[in-house]
């Protein structure tokens, strides 16, 4: 009975060395990650986050400390170090170890003792990711950087530059409803530059032929910023695009109260009245865009145009009347010339302003031509040719 006694308390006494060994290794493993953590760069940096890498494989593949929570959050967070250390290989390898240990430490982990350890293996993993996605973006392999920023934001959900670079890479990889639903995020929270994700948005929303989308969009984006130009005349465009011509001009005459001396809103609204016809109302909104910039190029050309334009329907019917209705003819020719007359110096105004538009120089043409001004005509077209040539 005593031998037996002897040798039960001799195995009892083994285990618990064995026992008192590995919860050593995982002691040793959280001393050297904490002078790790103070020093984090050089030598003696790389040399205790080895040695608590050796000590924490040794614990983990132990039965009596493998699963204890300080075990994963030491595993996850010495793994996730190593994997942001451009030196090693296989970091790869080294992220999915950390990502794993990670997630067993989190449930494990009921009572939040490891916090600071899982804390520094979030901003480790995070950082490998964010480190792999721009390495990815700069080489041009935009759909790898879109899963890298993406694995990136789920541990920042709520970070801009993450919600950012995941859009980012997203609309590069022409994957355009990830891109969306990203700037959509995006422009809930206050990054500063959400006057051109709204754009960006905008022109996601025509690449997918959805116009419907890109108007309500920047609709909702100059709710957000009634007095910002850009956005204005952005939601102008499109609703020009659509034909939403009622829109348009309620759209524009809101942006005019905001900003009466804005050139481009009264350009906009020449746009709108040009584009049915109702040429007098054009004229009237060039005009008050040309009396806040006289060089202005488009409003000049586009002046120049709407006054001609009945001009030159006179002109081509006035040609088709027999020799008969003569009267009529030279009539009607009188009245093109006086409108072509009144054209010129907006059209000319314009190909000063602007020398090489053959826009302007061609409707110049037709006004020479219009008025049967044979050598200027010509004149004209030399200078279209030598453009053309360029």
């Amino acid at each position: 009975m005593k031998t037996k006694y002897v040798i039960a308390s001799v195995f009892t006494l083994a285990v618990s060395t064995a026992a008192m060994a590995q919860k050593s290794e995982l002691a040793n493993a959280k001393s050297e990650y904490d002078k790790y953590a103070i020093i984090r760069t050089g030598k003696m940096a790389t040399t205790s986050l080895n040695t608590a890498k050796e000590s924490i494989d040794k614990a983990a593949a132990n039965d009596k400390t493998a699963s204890l929570p300080q075990t994963y959050a030491l595993k996850a967070a010495i793994y996730g170090s190593l994997a942001n250390d451009t030196t090693q290989q296989s970091r790869t390898n080294l992220a999915s170890t950390a990502q794993e240990a990670y997630k067993k430490a989190q449930d494990a982990d009921t009572k939040g003792e490891n916090k600071k350890l899982l804390d520094d293996t979030k901003l480790s993993l995070a950082n490998y990711q964010l480190q792999s996605g721009v390495k990815q973006y700069q080489s041009g392999k935009y759909d790898l950087a879109y899963t890298s920023f993406d694995n990136y934001r789920q541990y920042f959900p709520e970070d801009t530059n993450a919600i950012l670079y995941t859009g980012l890479a997203a609309a590069n990889s022409k994957n355009n409803d990830a891109a969306i639903s990203n700037y959509k995020k995006l422009v809930t929270t206050k990054y500063s530059k959400n006057l051109s994700i709204y754009s960006d948005m905008a022109s996601l929303y025509l690449m997918k032929k959805d116009t419907a989308s890109a108007i309500k969009i920047m609709d909702e984006a100059t709710k957000k910023y009634p007095k910002n130009q850009e956005l204005a005349k952005r939601e102008i465009e499109l609703n020009l695009q659509a034909g939403n011509k009622k829109e348009v001009v309620q759209k524009i005459e809101s942006a005019i109260a905001n900003d009466p001396k804005n050139k481009t809103l009264y350009y906009y609204a020449g746009l709108t009245y040009s584009s049915s016809k109702d040429y007098a109302k054009a004229a009237e909104c060039y005009q008050k865009a040309l009396d806040i910039d006289p060089n202005y190029f488009e409003a000049n050309l586009n002046l120049g145009f709407v006054i001609m334009s009945p001009a030159i329907d006179m002109f081509n019917a006035a040609n088709k009347l027999p020799a008969s209705r003569q009267k009529e003819y030279t009539a009607a020719i009188a009245k093109s010339n006086a409108l072509f007359t009144k054209a010129e110096p907006y059209i000319l105004k314009a190909t000063e302003v602007n020398p090489t538009s053959l826009e302007a120089l061609s409707n110049l043409k037709t006004v020479y031509i219009g008025r049967k001004e044979d050598a200027k005509a010509a004149a004209v077209q030399k200078k279209i040719d030598a453009l053309s040539k360029k």
